[in-house]
């Protein structure tokens, strides 16, 4: 089954729309420290991928922090880290979108956004 993927400009409808958000950010937890995307209805949740390429391993292994039964947006620096944990969490049954581009794409397209309104 293709991996769903969401464009920053969708996600930032998703926050407009004040829809309750799960994102999931597998970088270093120094960068997720630096910069991550944040919001009043955003549960943003830092596990590391090396965490979940455990998983393929462990099929037993369960992440507590992750939410069953809401869309998880995964998250990376440009996005092919998130394509894999993505992957690895499909086959797990939770309902996980890539964030196209990753954090690369969504700090420009905020760039573009702030441009826009000036």
């Amino acid at each position: 089954m293709p991996l769903k993927t969401i464009t920053p400009e969708q996600l930032m409808q998703k926050m407009q729309r004040k829809e309750q958000l799960v994102v999931l950010d597998v970088r270093d937890q120094e960068k997720y420290n630096n910069f991550h995307i944040e919001g009043d209805n955003i549960q943003s949740i830092n596990i590391h991928k090396k965490e979940i390429f455990g998983l393929e391993e462990n099929k037993e292994k369960e992440l507590p922090a992750l939410p069953r039964g809401s869309e998880i947006i995964v998250t990376c620096t440009t996005g092919n880290s998130a394509t894999k944990c993505a992957t690895i969490l499909a086959e797990q049954d939770y309902d996980v979108a890539v964030l196209e581009g990753g954090l690369t794409a969504w700090k420009e397209y905020l760039k573009m956004g702030n441009q826009k309104e000036k």
